[in-house]
C-alpha cells in the first residue's frame, strides 16, 4: 500500500480503530502513576531527588527513564491518538501490522526518550550551578518561575504553531510520510515525535519540574495537550495557556521576592 491508497472510507473507519494495546499501554501507564502516588514513591521518582541524594547517575538515569516512558504514554499518547488510529487501519493489509504498530511507536519512543534524557543531564548541571552558587541555592524558586516563564512565551511563538498544525492534521501527515513496513513506521513514529515534542516540549517540562509522577499536574497538562493538538478549540486555548503560565511565573516571583 501507498498513501495514494488512504482512501476517505478508510480514514473514517480509524476514527474508532484504537489498537488494544495502545489503549491499555496508557490505561497502565495511569494505574502507574496513581499506584506511586498512592504509596507515596512520588518524591523517590523526582529528578532531584535522583540526582542529589541517589544512586550514581549511571542508576539513576535508567530508573528515571523508566518513569518518564509510563509519563510519556499517559500524557502523550492520548494526544497522538489520531495519527494511531489511521496508521492502524492504513497498515491493516500488510502481512505483519502489529509490527508496522509497533515501529511507529517504537520510532515515537525513542524521540521522547532521548529528550527525556537530555532533560535529565541539563538538570544535572543545574543542580551542580546550584550547588556551587549560593546565590543560586538561595534562590532556587528562580529555577521554577523560569520553567514556567519560558513554557508561557513558547506558546507565543511560531514554532509552536508550526508544530500542532503538522499534529492537527494526522491524515496530510500520513499521506505525505506513510511507508509500509516496520522500518518505515518507525520513520513515520520518529518523524511525528519530532513534531510532537516540538509544540509539547515546553509543557513538559513544567511536568518535569514538578515531579513526574504528580498526578494533579499530569491530568490537567494531558488534557490541555490533547485539547491543543486534537480539538478545533485548540487553537484557542494556546495563547490562554501561555498567559496563565506567564501570570503564575509573576505571582512566584512575586510571592518568592517578598517572603525572601
Amino acid at each position: 500500500m501507498t498513501a495514494a491508497n488512504l482512501d476517505a472510507g478508510r480514514a473514517r473507519r480509524a476514527v474508532a480503530g484504537i489498537p488494544f494495546v495502545v489503549v491499555a499501554a496508557i490505561a497502565g501507564a495511569w494505574a502507574l502513576a496513581i499506584a506511586v502516588q498512592v504509596i507515596d514513591a512520588e518524591s523517590r521518582l523526582h529528578h532531584d531527588a535522583l540526582i542529589d541524594a541517589g544512586p550514581p547517575l549511571w542508576e539513576a538515569l535508567p530508573v528515571f527513564l523508566v518513569a518518564w516512558q509510563a509519563m510519556v504514554a499517559a500524557m502523550m499518547l492520548p494526544s497522538s491518538l489520531p495519527l494511531v488510529r489511521l496508521f492502524a487501519a492504513a497498515s491493516a493489509a500488510q502481512p505483519r501490522p502489529g509490527a508496522a504498530l509497533a515501529g511507529l511507536l517504537g520510532g515515537y519512543a525513542v524521540l521522547w526518550t532521548a529528550f527525556g534524557a537530555l532533560a535529565f543531564f541539563f538538570d544535572v548541571g543545574v543542580h551542580a550551578a546550584v550547588d556551587s552558587s549560593s546565590w543560586l541555592h538561595d534562590h532556587e524558586w528562580l529555577l521554577g518561575g523560569s520553567v514556567l516563564v519560558l513554557a508561557g512565551a513558547f506558546q507565543f511563538t511560531k514554532l509552536k504553531d508550526a508544530c500542532l498544525d503538522r499534529c492537527r492534521h494526522p491524515g496530510q501527515f500520513l499521506i505525505r510520510f506513510y511507508e509500509r513496513g516496520t522500518t518505515g513506521a518507525f520513520r513515520l513514529g520518529a518523524r511525528h515525535g519530532v513534531f510532537c515534542i516540538g509544540c509539547c516540549w515546553a509543557l513538559m517540562l513544567v511536568t518535569f519540574a514538578v515531579g513526574i509522577a504528580n498526578l494533579a499536574w499530569m491530568a490537567g497538562l494531558t488534557a490541555l495537550m490533547v485539547l491543543e493538538k486534537t480539538h478545533p478549540l485548540g487553537a484557542r486555548t494556546v495563547p490562554v495557556t501561555g498567559i496563565a503560565l506567564l501570570g503564575a511565573a509573576s505571582i512566584l516571583f512575586l510571592y518568592s521576592a517578598y517572603a525572601a
